[in-house]
């Protein structure tokens, strides 16, 4: 095994998740990224994503991140979001909901800032629960 990386995740209300890993993908403005040991320096631009961790002793954790940035320096990894959390925390039937009844909002066009926002949450713990269910053979709450 390659000498693990530390990631934070950070958003505005402090401190999500860190931990020592093996590997992170996280979905860019350009595209999915990912992120082993040695790594060159980099920092991107995230779309909302299901970022995936795989931790030291091969856990794989899921975090729903609503966008913000990546940035990678010495094994160092640093996803600075809007928002996130972590997927065995959401309620994918929740989120679906919610996300289905922004609909029609999106199709008219009627969407504030903080609109996108919450829309663009709710897209990223769709995408999140359902990976978790997949890794898990189950649903999340």
């Amino acid at each position: 095994m390659a000498n693990p990386m530390h990631i934070d995740v950070v958003a505005p209300e402090g401190k999500v998740w860190e931990g020592m890993v093996e590997s992170v993908i996280v979905r860019t403005t350009e595209g999915d990224i990912g992120i082993l040991t040695g790594h060159e320096p980099v920092m991107a631009a995230l779309v909302p994503c299901a970022a995936e961790v795989v931790t030291e002793d091969g856990r794989r954790e899921i975090i729903a991140v609503g966008g913000g940035f990546v940035a990678v320096f010495h094994d160092d990894i640093s996803l600075l979001t809007e928002s996130a959390t972590l997927a065995s925390e959401i309620s994918l039937d929740s989120a679906q909901k919610a996300m289905a009844a922004m609909q029609k909002q999106v199709d008219d066009g009627d969407m504030t800032e903080q609109d996108w926002r919450l829309y663009h949450q709710l897209e990223a713990q769709v995408k999140a629960g359902q990976r978790y269910s997949q890794l898990h053979g189950q649903d999340v709450m």
